[in-house]
């Protein structure tokens, strides 16, 4: 999805009359721009516009960062997106800072607030979701949904948003399923690529909650069709909604075969899953959304989103089994204070 370039550039050029070095202002801005930085990516980019002043103003153009957020996300070509992207601070190099990086699952130590609660944050109206699908080098589907989030449909129910319905729409993939289940879950796992950009056009702000590459592929026990797995692991300030102090944003694309053995897209949806792997409601999810938009961003490793899923896997295994082993403590407790309770009352009838 990210487009690479091995151009980079330094405050100094070398010219052949005189072979010593001429600033970077003696070439044209109209050269840099047209045909220099026109073919970098967005890290590359942003890495250029700290190498000098006059570099930093030639970056920082608004249609540099608009082509790179569209070729990374077609879905922002959408005018709805265009529109809200348009009010962030700095267009979209703002934009691309949100949804680009990798969250920083560390809690960040701000206080857990709520919405509409004493320290007064707003309730957005809506939810702006971007969403994009390639396998490979191909795009398979974008979509943008928008999601409003002032009914009490919303706030008392668990928080889901549904990019494909079975039932209106399905979308093939440029791969067949022959039969042979291990080969195409691997083919699938190794290809499949999602980006799902959250926008809360309130405050301006974006966060991608898509590990990009999938944390999982697996079959599902009843239907057998392929789920595959994204995930964004964050830490939170703790507490019920919270669920013990982290939630796994988790993105599930279900795949069945076709006719002919092709292989389709029948539903995308993503939901907050606490320790407990109960649906977060939609009330607390925006809580949560807004601590993940105003959190530390970082470069990503390949393979880390995996990791860090695996390990929340492993958090979650031992805090349910230290659950399950209060609750059994509390469960010998109880019966054994019912049976004290049950032989004094024998003793009283007995010696009365």
């Amino acid at each position: 999805m990210m487009s690479s370039s091995c151009c980079s550039i330094s405050t100094n050029t070398t010219t052949a009359d005189h072979g010593g070095a001429t600033a970077i202002t003696a070439v044209h801005p109209d050269i840099i721009q047209t045909h220099i930085l026109t073919r970098l990516d967005g890290p590359t980019l942003a890495s250029t516009s700290c190498a000098s002043s006059n570099l930093h103003s030639l970056c920082t153009e608004e249609n540099l960062w608009k082509k790179i957020c569209n070729t990374n996300w077609p879905s922002t070509a959408n005018p709805c997106i265009q529109e809200t992207v348009s009010k962030f601070p700095s267009g979209h190099r703002t934009f691309y800072s949100d949804s680009y990086p990798t969250l920083h699952n560390h809690h960040h130590h701000s206080r857990r607030q709520t919405c509409n609660g004493s320290l007064g944050v707003i309730q957005p109206s809506e939810l702006i979701s971007a969403v994009d699908i390639h396998y490979g080098n191909e795009l398979v589907y974008s979509k943008v949904v928008v999601t409003e989030t002032l009914s009490s449909w919303f706030t008392c129910s668990p928080f889901r948003i549904d990019l494909l319905d079975r039932q209106e729409e399905t979308v093939l993939m440029p791969v067949k399923f022959d039969g042979e289940e291990g080969k195409c879950m691997r083919e699938v796992e190794e290809n499949l690529r999602l980006s799902w950009i959250v926008i809360d056009p309130s405050r301006n702000r974006a966060v991608n909650l898509s590990s990009i590459r999938p944390v999982e592929v697996r079959r599902h026990w009843l239907t057998g069709e392929i789920q595959v797995c994204y995930a964004t692991v964050m830490a939170t300030g703790g507490g019920a909604a919270g669920g013990g102090g982290f939630v796994n944003f988790k993105v599930v694309v279900t795949c069945g075969a076709k006719g002919g053995g092709d292989l389709q897209v029948m539903e995308v949806s993503v939901q907050a899953e606490d320790m407990e792997g109960k649906i977060i409601g939609g009330k607390d999810s925006l809580v949560i959304l807004h601590e993940a938009m105003e959190g530390k961003r970082r470069k990503g490793v390949d393979g880390e989103g995996k990791k860090i899923y695996e390990m929340f896997l492993e958090i979650r295994r031992e805090w349910r089994e230290r659950k399950q082993n209060r609750e059994r403590r509390l469960d010998m407790v109880c019966v054994s204070i019912g049976v004290g309770i049950f032989m004094a009352f024998l003793m009283f009838i007995f010696f009365r």
